[in-house]
């Protein structure tokens, strides 16, 4: 009998272990904002809406919105506001830099059940990174859609992102965009106070628009229920939350949410589905 040949294998790379992926580019959007684009081993599909882990070594991980073109998946872009120590960490990366990358995650906002729709996009602060994706979508399939709207507020005009885009989409044709300050200069010849009063200055049909919101909870309440006064379904306003994420798969719990993960049956969820949940502010 032949003696028994014993063979080695190297098991599989286990799935959630963040890869190694280099910075490609950094840009400064404000004093507590960032960008910075990450190339990774191969194209990287994703949906806009979803996110991805971002591990900075030696310090930790947090979710992280991708805030690029899904057109575009060989680069991967996220806008991060530097608030603890893990945003700091990445805020101190620089081009050649390399990040912990694990992703994409999560459910995205409904671009492909919206075609045929008025669409309203509304964000505050930082959140029209997660919107940004979106955007350029309708941007590229802009004969698929009715009209479009984008409400855009924060708290001083230093704090506004993406101003160079924002100034492109406001000279775009068949394209609403109303941008508010909540504390402005002299200078600032926009609009001034919340983002909800303006829903009055877009152009749409509330019985035939998808709403898709972003931002602090308390501007997406108030938003929510401003677009249903106006007739806007709730089955059709989406909001994307960011709650304590902390595995991206539902395992560890953190950002349970009532009967809900936001990490993977969000972060985009439907009003419906989620409004009386956020009516519980620690929930």
């Amino acid at each position: 009998m032949m003696p028994q040949t014993l063979k080695t294998c190297t098991p599989p790379p286990y799935p959630m272990a963040p890869s190694m992926t280099p910075v490609t580019r950094f840009i400064r959007e404000s004093a507590e904002v960032f960008t910075f684009d990450l190339a990774p081993e191969g194209p990287a599909p994703f949906t806009p809406g979803q996110f991805n882990m971002l591990y900075a070594f030696g310090v930790g991980e947090i979710p992280i919105s991708i805030s690029g073109d899904s057109h575009a998946p060989e680069r991967l872009t996220h806008t991060i506001r530097a608030v603890g120590p893990v945003s700091a960490a990445l805020g101190r990366l620089k081009a050649g830099d390399q990040v912990g990358l694990r992703g994409p995650f999560g459910v995205g906002w409904p671009v492909e059940e919206a075609k045929g729709f008025d669409v309203l996009l509304i964000g505050g602060g930082i959140g029209l990174a997660p919107l940004r994706p979106a955007i350029y979508w309708l941007l590229r399939h802009r004969a698929a859609y009715g009209r479009v709207g984008i409400l855009y507020g924060a708290r001083t005009p230093d704090d506004l992102i993406f101003s160079g885009e924002l100034e492109e989409w406001r000279r775009t044709p068949d394209f609403q965009l109303r941008v508010a300050v909540e504390r402005a200069g002299p200078d600032w010849t926009g609009d001034v106070g919340y983002v909800t009063p303006l829903l009055s200055k877009l152009r749409y049909d509330p019985a035939d628009t998808v709403a898709m919101i972003c931002g602090p909870e308390v501007m997406i309440r108030a938003t929510a229920l401003a677009l249903e006064d106006a007739g806007v379904a709730d089955s059709r306003i989406f909001v994307s939350m960011e709650r304590n994420m902390k595995c991206a798969i539902g395992h560890c719990g953190h950002c349970q949410f009532g009967p809900l993960f936001i990490c993977k049956d969000g972060p985009v969820h439907r009003y419906d589905r989620v409004r009386d949940l956020l009516a519980y502010r620690e929930l």
